[in-house]
């Protein structure tokens, strides 16, 4: 099966939602809103784990044990 890649803006790959979401808020203007108030509060907001978990939570591209796992269940 083939794997397919998704790219965004700058053609910066997605590699799962948390790509996307990164893009929307960054595209709105959020990302620049809630990177003010944390350099303000002192405090990380956290964008970064949660693009991660979300990427690994509802990836783009399947999992390499995934195709391995199909590909001996057809033989």
């Amino acid at each position: 099966m083939k794997q397919t890649t998704i790219t965004g803006q700058g053609n910066k790959t997605m590699n799962g939602l948390g790509d996307v979401v990164e893009a929307f808020t960054t595209a709105t203007g959020i990302k620049d809103a809630v990177d003010a108030v944390s350099r303000a509060t002192g405090k990380d907001c956290g964008c970064g784990k949660r693009r991660d978990r979300l990427n690994q939570a509802i990836p783009f591209r399947r999992r390499s044990d995934d195709l391995q796992r199909d590909k001996n269940s057809t033989q």
